[in-house]
């Protein structure tokens, strides 16, 4: 951390200390709501879905050649190919906003290209198969299918738009690496790889598998309920691999590389959600912006509304599925359903704590695109589907 942005900090802190009212009601009222949502957090989602995201993130940053990256989604890589895996890749992975941040630096760090690198960031929590299931069942199918086909589009368009823009910056970032051949010693073959990486991955599935609502009947209730089996007997597995194919120094390197991803994501993630809290507040908790004023705003289906409806979820955090009862109650309350898609496309990709480690990641200047070009393309998806549903 600079020294100038210590002081800042220092500044900031001290200001906030000295002016911030807290005698008046809604005031303490906001900073109760901005813990507990940390706290929230911290319970519902650190163990589950962090921290086996972050052990993902180390082992790409370690395990995973930079030639393997580039030739999947590097700026160079066939785009068919890149954007494909890319933008699908939310089936696989149920994560939220925040969980894929990991990830998704362990892969530009490697040298991704902006363009695939914001497809993935964008797909890994839009396009998540039980949630859009679950929209289709609470809220209806015609929502549950344009959110399905407006979230993969939005992560091919977002990643070639971003590619488009930035391309001078990918060119140099391509040009400037340096390409060395990997070690033989202790070397593994790509299947041996693959299946540690991809237990991890079964790792974080499961155990950030959310509990299906109420009455639900099929695979996934049977899933809930094996979920932790599963997880143990992943973990297991992951053991025996560790041990075997694996050598000390080899899972020093990767610790430490977690740490490192950790270290730079958990104070800008907890800062995030400490303003978003106290901003806006969980759902149906009263925080400094009253949820009256959100839903005053979003009914019909005008530009403003639909607007309106994408700036705010783009904001807001949403753990996942969470999205789905808080949009129930606000379609009650009047919300049209234009905006209620803008907020379903722009919501559970992004959050003010994803956002801010985002920018530390890839930019601030490369941040404030990608999050402008999802809430102008939600809003626009949003007026389209409001004026196509009536």
């Amino acid at each position: 951390m600079k020294e100038r942005t210590k002081l800042l900090l220092i500044v900031g802190t001290f200001v906030a200390a000295y002016y911030v009212p807290w005698a008046n009601p809604v005031v303490r009222q906001s900073g109760l709501e901005a813990f507990m949502m940390l706290q929230e957090y911290a319970r519902e989602h650190v163990l589950t879905c962090l921290i086996p995201a972050f052990f993902i993130a180390g082992a790409i940053a370690v395990f995973v050649s930079q030639a393997s990256v580039l030739k999947y989604f590097g700026a160079q890589a066939s785009k068919i190919l890149s954007y494909s895996v890319a933008s699908v890749s939310g089936t696989i992975l149920a994560v939220c906003s925040c969980t894929v941040l990991p990830l998704f630096a362990g892969i530009y760090t490697r040298g991704a290209g902006i363009g695939p690198a914001t497809a993935f960031l964008y797909s890994g929590p839009a396009i998540n198969v039980l949630a859009i299931t679950l929209t289709a069942k609470i809220l209806g199918w015609q929502l549950g299918l344009a959110r399905a086909v407006g979230a993969v589009l939005f992560a091919i368009v977002t990643g070639l738009l971003m590619a488009l823009i930035f391309r001078k910056d990918d060119a140099a970032r391509t040009a400037g690496q340096i390409y060395v051949p990997e070690a033989d010693a202790n070397e593994r073959t790509l299947l041996q790889d693959t299946l540690y990486i991809g237990t991890m991955v079964l790792i974080l599935v499961f155990a950030a598998f959310a509990k299906p609502a109420p009455g639900s009947t099929g695979i996934w209730p049977a899933i809930f309920a094996a979920k932790w089996y599963i997880t143990i007997g992943l973990l297991v597995l992951l053991g025996f691999m560790l041990k075997a194919w694996f050598t000390k120094v080899e899972c020093k390197n990767w610790v430490d590389a977690t740490w490192g991803f950790m270290k730079q994501i958990f104070p800008l993630l907890g800062g995030g959600v400490l303003v978003a809290g106290f901003m806006l507040g969980r759902p149906g908790h009263a925080a400094l912006i009253p949820e009256q004023w959100i839903q005053a705003l979003l009914g019909g289906n005008s530009l403003w509304a639909n607007l309106i409806a994408s700036v705010a979820g783009a904001l807001m955090y949403f753990a996942t599925l969470t999205e789905v009862p808080i949009l129930q109650g606000l379609l009650g309350a009047g919300m049209g359903k234009g905006p209620a898609l803008a907020l379903l496309l722009a919501g559970p990709a992004l959050s003010l704590p994803n956002m801010l480690v985002i920018g530390s990641v890839m930019g601030v200047k490369k941040t404030a695109v990608f999050c402008t070009i999802i809430v102008v393309m939600s809003t626009i998806a949003g007026m389209i589907y409001g004026s196509w549903i009536g």
